[in-house]
């Protein structure tokens, strides 16, 4: 009886508010924090380093001064930024710097109750907010619905709040981090071989290789023809962690979906959304809808494309 109040589809609802709150936290922070990592290690281990300087160079000797300077400059002013991490610091208004009160930070209830404008300023604060807490409760409210009142339909939870990120990531900056794919890979893997998933350990370990490594042929046949890269790692990755998640066997349906939806997409961008043809759009988001709808309708889309099975 207590496990089906609190796995049931109303108690996830609530969890997945207040997750998709947590989440629209790490959509923005996560990229900023990486990229603060990513100029210290250039300044630390490659601009001012020498043993790096002679890897590249094929020289002996020191970096040059001005790699030396550009080092230390990068690392004393990135080290004199604000501490960020995902607890800190609070949510704030980035018009005016209004720290949020508990009740105004309440997930989808906080922006209702402000009308979607700062309290301090009256800057409009993006709907992008609550729809995110919305979908992600509604999502887990289906896992509840769609895998029953059992402590996995957790990992079911937590595939879905990875994949949330990493869409929100991948339309926002056109990158995938590691720190979100990797753990769908091994929750996928985890997942199979305690037997959360219904998916089997080989399955599951066969899905996350054919994921990763038909995702980069097509990359590595694009850019043999075409000279430029075509898709990106984060997307092997990501194709990876469904095919662990959910098995191989449903990887077809997850790149055909995402891929008739992105072609769609993408073609109505460039004629009516005035985007130019060579500036990339993100494939990470179309990969988790047919990720997210090989979730629930499974059998149903490979019956689309495999009448006979």
């Amino acid at each position: 009886m207590a496990s089906e109040i609190w796995f049931s589809p109303w108690a996830l609802a609530l969890l997945g508010l207040c997750i998709g709150s947590f989440l629209n936290v790490v959509a923005h922070r996560l990229p900023l924090m990486l990229e603060r990592e990513w100029w210290l290690d250039m300044a630390e281990s490659q601009l001012g380093d020498s043993a790096a300087w002679q890897r590249v160079s094929g020289h002996k000797g020191e970096p040059p001064p001005a790699f030396v300077q550009a080092a230390k400059l990068v690392a004393d002013k990135v080290g004199a930024m604000p501490s960020l991490s995902l607890a800190r610091p609070g949510s704030r208004c980035p018009s005016c710097g209004h720290e949020l009160r508990w009740h105004e930070n309440l997930p989808l209830l906080g922006w209702l109750r402000l009308k979607g404008r700062c309290s301090s300023c009256g800057s409009a604060i993006s709907k992008r907010y609550p729809l995110v807490e919305l979908a992600t409760a509604l999502l887990f409210a289906a896992c509840g619905w769609q895998f029953g009142a059992h402590a996995s339909t957790l990992v079911w939870c937590a595939a879905v709040a990875l994949m949330v990120a990493m869409a929100l990531i991948d339309l926002d900056t056109t990158y995938l981090p590691d720190d979100l794919t990797l753990p769908l890979i091994g929750l996928g893997l985890l997942g199979a071989g305690l037997g959360w998933t219904g998916t089997s350990l080989e399955s599951a370990a066969w899905g996350a290789f054919a994921g990763y490594a038909s995702l980069w042929l097509l990359a590595f046949s694009y850019k043999k023809l075409r000279g430029v890269d075509g898709m990106g790692e984060g997307d092997f990755k990501l194709l990876a962690g469904l095919g662990a998640l959910l098995g191989w066997q449903l990887l077809p349906s997850i790149v055909l979906l995402a891929s008739a939806v992105g072609a769609v997409v993408g073609v109505a961008l460039i004629a009516f959304g005035g985007h130019k043809r060579e500036v990339p759009i993100p494939f990470g988001p179309y990969l988790v809808g047919g990720g997210v709808a090989a979730m629930f309708f499974g059998q149903e889309l490979t019956r689309i494309w495999l009448p006979l099975n």
